[in-house]
């Protein structure tokens, strides 16, 4: 059931400055599965007190699960950031995110981690393994899984058919919403080349083609009809989707990227608006080719669970644009990993050695759980990764005997290429790295990440994590850090640390 949140409107003036600056410039062996245990509670309730209300699908906490009795586990692998970016808006503001903002996976993923990785045979990807100490509990161990897609050359990346699906009804007239995100799109279209076409469709009361298939050189007209759009009237979102995926099918380009891109608060309040319906409507456009991508914007009203409901039911990425910085690492530097996939259906089946583990509890993707038996179904859907892109995977566990950690657990990886219905597997056995041995950087970045996770939850799992022992952790982990984006987590970090006083 969902849960309604409440939050104020704070904004720091700074978001407005840039947005209106840059809008004025152009351019080992196997092992018997169990199923999979059922989710444990979380006692942590959001102390926000405000009349402004989002509303978040809500998660319940992996629990801590004997692998003698389920030894394998299964889940979706997917790469959304938003939830990072929408704390880090909370914490600006100097407050608490309510703690169904927090999904956990979804910090880990918004990092690039360092170690250059090379794709296993036939595989579109590299998986890393390591076992290190637990920030959270002295007696515990932390498993880090690693996916890595290779970085791709923006000039062999395939030819795009871009349909932006922009929400202009009344509920987007604030500067942290429609002129935010034409500041966004402006910066997107900046990257595209002669090769491309682009269609815009809005949304209001009803939906409105704006523009169908202009080419990407001609950025004039672009910019043109996305600066000259304006907000009113209320939000019949579904027949926007439905508008949009028929011009992207129209338009469709063989052997390129079609996608769909909506840029919304989610507030749909006209038609279909409840998220079970909106999942069904979304599971219809998935076979058609036709990729998602949910760019979140705004304060005070976000329907977080629409966004993430469309996301994880329309082969598609959700990321939450709060500053003009956010927007230039999702639509230009990581345009890769957002835009073009390169393996469909992804799903992950860590199954762990009831000889060498004792327990394990798997680090967010609450929400992206799947039963065991699903794993080889290729009938159901799973995430989508793209091409440059982490994907990180964290399980506590204990071990019977720390000294003897060797074949804890099988990574099982099913994927399908883009376009194919038959599913691959990959299989990584055995561990990289042991708790013999010094942790890396990335390691220890993602423990540091996963234990603030835990404190911005009030999680019960969070053992002796403090805001100065996770401070600490990343201090001592920063590692090359292009971009700057570990030492943002650092300042966020500090702002937890006033905040919770």
């Amino acid at each position: 059931m969902n849960k309604r949140i409440r939050i104020g409107r704070a904004v720091p003036a700074a978001l407005l400055a840039g947005a209106l600056l840059l809008a004025g410039c152009s351019k080992g062996g196997s092992f018997d599965s169990g199923l999979r245990p059922n989710p444990g509670a979380n006692i942590y309730d959001s102390p926000l007190e405000s009349p402004d209300n989002e509303t978040y699908l809500g998660i319940t906490e992996n629990p801590v699960t004997a692998a003698a009795e389920a030894a394998a586990v299964t889940f979706s692998l997917k790469v959304d950031t938003a939830a990072y970016s929408n704390v880090s808006r909370y914490l600006n503001n100097g407050q608490l995110p309510p703690k169904d903002a927090v999904r956990t996976e979804e910090l880990l993923n918004y990092f690039r981690y360092e170690e250059p990785l090379t794709a296993a045979d036939g595989a579109p990807f590299a998986v890393y393994t390591e076992i290190g100490p637990s920030p959270l509990r002295e007696e515990k161990q932390m498993a880090f899984i690693r996916v890595k897609t290779p970085e791709i050359d923006k000039s062999q990346l395939p030819p795009c058919n871009l349909t932006f699906l922009i929400d202009t009804s009344g509920s987007m007239n604030s500067y942290d919403k429609l002129p935010l995100l034409k500041t966004a799109f402006s910066l997107l279209v900046e990257t595209l080349t002669e090769n491309d076409r682009v269609s815009i469709v809005t949304y209001a009361g009803s939906s409105e083609i704006v523009l169908d298939s202009a080419s990407g050189s001609n950025k004039t007209a672009i910019l043109n009809a996305i600066y000259s759009l304006e907000a009113s009237g209320s939000t019949a979102g579904a027949k926007g989707i439905e508008t949009a995926y028929a011009l992207a099918e129209k338009n469709r380009r063989e052997g390129g990227n079609n996608r769909v891109i909506l840029a919304t608060d989610g507030d749909f309040n006209v038609g279909m608006s409840n998220t079970d319906d909106l999942a069904a409507l979304i599971g219809e456009k998935r076979d058609s080719g036709v990729y998602l991508s949910i760019l979140g914007f705004g304060t005070g009203n976000i329907r977080d669970d629409i966004m993430e409901t469309l996301s994880k039911n329309g082969n598609g990425n959700y990321a939450y644009i709060d500053t003009v910085q956010t927007a230039k690492k999702v639509l230009v530097e990581e345009l890769g990993g957002n835009l073009f996939t390169v393996a469909d259906d992804v799903k992950a089946q860590v199954v762990f050695n009831p000889d060498v583990v004792k327990t394990y509890r798997l680090i967010g993707y609450e929400n992206r759980m799947m039963n065991n038996e699903d794993f080889e179904d290729d009938r159901k859907d799973a995430g989508e990764i793209g091409a440059g892109t982490d994907v990180v995977a964290l399980f506590e566990i204990e071990l019977h005997d720390p000294a003897k950690a060797e074949n804890p657990f099988e990574v099982h990886i099913r994927y399908k290429n883009p376009g194919e219905t038959e599913s691959r597997l990959f299989t990584k056995s055995g561990i990289d790295s042991g708790p013999d041995t010094p942790s890396s950087t990335d390691f220890g970045f993602a423990c540091s990440v996963a234990a603030f996770g835990h404190l911005l939850r009030g999680s019960e799992y969070s053992g002796s994590a403090t805001p100065a022992s996770v401070l600490a952790l990343a201090s001592d982990h920063i590692g090359h850090d292009p971009g700057g984006y570990r030492q943002e987590n650092l300042n966020l970090l500090r702002k937890y640390q006033n905040i919770a006083k």
